[in-house]
């Protein structure tokens, strides 16, 4: 074979070579059994109200499946040997390599699930859940994601307790806490325009009141804004002597409601254990979302685990409904973001 005929030889092969990589395209080969997300540190769970603006890390090792890939993380907590039955999410995102709490914020997570100033053995695991291609319905996709666990952690959980203020003749039992034990309080609270209310400390007996719109102690019963019976976020510094008092009334507004897309609201109740607003009601075929005092400032939609503002609709068929939202990001307005469960009655 003569050299020309060699040349020619090798230049067909190294084009029909770069042919065939170009019509097949890149190829993504996951492996057979994924690595596993790993936690690999956890700071000391024995929380102090003195260390309340303190941040702790935890640490860990992301998900391989053999190439490169996003997915979202979730740090999970549950009681010892409950198999994650019933988690509370301490962290979700994009990363776990540093994932970063704010201690009374991650007290407040845990209160939702352990008792305050009691020690309990609970178990921790970092899950990913990885997204291959979204928008097609097929596995991996963000509606049937792969999920992976790191190996449990069991550790000892020692949520603190927080001082509250508890409203006195409001019409059912309810407190605002401070935080960080400073002496500012707050909490969403639900009033009646027919129950004017103090507030009363537990730990000194000491009774507060409204003095002109101030805070005092022994002060008149504070009275109901001019937005009416409903919930309402309320602050109050006990060492500065001042109060406020807005409306935070979260409601369903939609084509499937009662009101469809018109206020009023659908109005939700606030659970302080779990921190999650709810409600139970009769839906027609239709759309649903949620919006804060029955205007489009605020408002979240989109799919369970992505709510944000803005977001898309959210479809619904007929039938009574029990739903719980939870927001994960509350200010400031227009950055708001949550998630929500639906479940149909009949």
């Amino acid at each position: 074979m003569n050299k020309n005929l060699k040349i020619l030889l090798v230049f067909i092969g190294l084009i029909g070579f770069f042919t065939s990589c170009e019509n097949d395209g890149m190829k993504v080969v996951m492996l057979d059994n994924p690595i596993a997300p790993t936690l690999t540190t956890v700071p000391d769970l024995s929380l102090q109200r003195t260390a309340g603006n303190d941040t702790l890390t935890f640490n860990g090792t992301a998900v391989d499946p053999g190439f490169q890939a996003s997915a979202n993380y979730y740090l999970e907590a549950c009681v010892s040997g409950t198999n994650f039955a019933d988690p509370v999410t301490l962290y979700s995102g994009v990363s776990p390599d540093a994932m970063k709490i704010k201690v009374s914020d991650l007290n407040t997570t845990l209160l939702k699930k352990f008792n305050a100033d009691e020690t309990t053995s609970v178990d921790l695991r970092l899950r990913a859940n990885l997204v291959v291609d979204a928008g097609t319905g097929a596995l991996g996709t963000s509606s049937k994601p792969l999920t992976y666990s790191s190996e449990i952690t069991t550790v000892n959980v020692t949520p603190y307790g927080y001082p509250r203020l508890d409203l006195i003749n409001s019409g059912i039992d309810q407190k605002i806490e401070s935080i960080l034990g400073d002496g500012n309080y707050t909490g969403f609270v639900k009033l009646n325009v027919n129950n004017p209310f103090t507030l009363n400390d537990p730990d000194t007996n000491t009774s507060y009141g409204d003095a002109g719109g101030a805070l005092a102690v022994d002060g008149s019963a504070i009275a109901i804004p001019g937005a009416g019976s409903g919930w309402y976020e309320m602050t109050a510094d006990v060492n500065a002597l001042t109060y406020s008092l807005n409306p935070y009334m979260i409601g369903l507004v939609g084509n499937a409601t009662p009101n469809g897309w018109d206020a009023p609201d659908q109005k939700m109740d606030y659970d302080a254990k779990t921190g999650t607003w709810n409600i139970t009601i009769d839906l027609v075929d239709g759309d649903i979302k949620f919006r804060l005092n029955d205007g489009w400032a605020w408002n979240l939609g989109g799919t369970t685990d992505n709510l944000v503002h803005n977001g898309d609709n959210i479809p619904v068929t007929a039938g009574n409904y029990t739903i719980s939202l939870t927001i994960t990001k509350a200010a400031p307005v227009g950055s708001e973001t949550g998630t929500y469960t639906i479940v149909k009655n009949n």
